[in-house]
């Protein structure tokens, strides 16, 4: 018989979804529970597969807020496993690291937790007698700046040596360095298997030896779009690796492009969006599909689109509820008016005001400077993560900068021409 194991890390249990939660709470609420059930589909898969082991390569919490009934609900989910004879492997990562319930918690038996001095475990064995054997190291501390290869053991002579590793490797330019680790050195270590974790995005980074990083199995954030999913290892008794991709996700977040050159009338796109809706959800690996969708061309409706912002996002949620377990994240444009049309030449002293806007007031140093001083305001106020997604560097806040002015003149003057147009009447 094959060994044969699930490997998944960054589940990061009942983690808070705070930018949706002000948007929509139900929705919220969706994605904050998608963690537990994609969860209890991880044990599904496990049983259901009859495998040997279960490798959890670090963040099963989500921090220092992680609540004990989190931790309840985690137990309960291991005792599934231990009724099925299934053997669970975790490592703590940084997050874990953070939570005082991570070090109080008691597993059942069938689950070891790997300490930050490192352990080589026995796991099982192939049918003809080779064993398996599992090395693991935990973060002890929310940060692992250096390496955590000195502290795993050398390979065990003729058996099958899997690693568990929690690390931003190296050279990943959207993460801190966290227990960094090159492919390189990984593959010079010895051992057959490496299941990684930390980064969110599924990677296979060698075949041979076999290095994965199986990414996050249920997305939190459009910053956490697409399919997501676990792996499925088969080790045969040849020592080869097979290894497969299960997609278990509740929802799946996703960023949706609509064209509308060609449309001309608001029923004709309500019909276009649609469509790539059910299109999108056709394709979607996961029950729930929530979308970004973004609106673009050249169209006679850029005008309306952008006064009645709040009126298109209504529509188009009540659209993706037609669609069926469908919801829409949020609603951004990047649509324009057609030159010399006659809408715009309605606008009359609106247009002129755009043209005044954008000659003389964006480029200049008193407006520029205002925003920056906004800008920075806010981001005092933001955690770090968020400040880089913004803006790392000078370049990147400048171009936040222009692209906030340029937005501002497109998003206020309908606003302005609707107010004039009550006025009027």
């Amino acid at each position: 018989m094959p060994f044969r194991f699930v490997h998944t890390a960054d589940l990061h249990l009942d983690s808070p979804i705070a930018s949706l939660a002000m948007r929509n709470g139900e929705l919220a609420e969706l994605v904050r529970g998608a963690t537990r059930r994609t969860l209890e589909r991880i044990v599904d898969l496990c049983i259901s597969e009859q495998v040997d082991v279960l490798l959890i390569a670090g963040d099963l919490y989500d921090g220092s807020q992680t609540s004990m009934a989190t931790a309840l609900f985690l137990v309960a989910q291991m005792r599934r496993l231990e009724a099925a004879d299934i053997r669970v492997f975790i490592i703590r990562g940084n997050h874990d690291a953070q939570s005082q319930i991570t070090r109080e918690l008691t597993f059942p038996a069938n689950v070891q937790v790997f300490d930050g001095r490192g352990r080589t475990v026995r796991a099982g064995a192939l049918a003809n007698g080779r064993e398996v054997h599992v090395h693991g190291v935990s973060f002890g501390q929310p940060h692992a700046p250096s390496s955590l290869l000195p502290s795993f053991k050398a390979p065990v002579p003729d058996a099958i040596n899997i690693g568990m590793l929690h690390t931003s490797l190296a050279g990943s330019s959207r993460h801190d360095k966290y227990a960094p680790a090159s492919v390189a050195d990984l593959v010079a270590h010895g051992f057959d298997y490496w299941a990684l974790g930390h980064i969110h995005q599924r990677a296979v980074h060698c075949e041979n030896p076999m290095i994965v990083m199986p990414g996050i199995p249920q997305g939190r954030d459009i910053n956490e779009a697409d399919a997501k999913s676990v792996t499925l290892v088969t080790v045969s008794d040849e020592g080869t690796f097979a290894a497969e991709e299960r997609f278990l996700a509740i929802a799946a977040f996703e960023r949706l492009t609509v064209d509308l050159g060609s449309v001309e009338d608001w029923a004709s796109m309500l019909r276009d969006i649609r469509a790539a809706l059910e299109q999108r959800k056709e394709r979607a690996r996961a029950d729930h599909l929530i979308c970004r969708i973004m609106l673009s061309g050249t169209t006679p409706l850029a005008w309306r689109l952008h006064r009645d912002h709040d009126l298109l996002a209504a529509e188009l949620q009540s659209v993706a509820e037609s669609v069926g377990d469908c919801w829409i994240e949020t609603v951004e444009l990047s649509v324009v008016q057609p030159r010399g049309d006659e809408a715009q030449a309605d606008i009359g002293a609106f247009a002129e005001l755009a043209e005044i806007i954008e000659r003389e007031i964006v480029p200049s140093h008193a407006y520029r400077e205002e925003l920056r001083e906004t800008l920075s305001g806010l981001m005092s106020q933001l955690p770090r993560e968020v400040r880089d997604l913004l803006g790392a560097e000078e370049a990147a806040e400048a171009a936040l900068l222009a692209s906030a002015a340029e937005c501002g003149v497109v998003e206020i003057l309908p606003k302005l021409a609707a107010v004039g147009e009550g006025d009027s009447a």
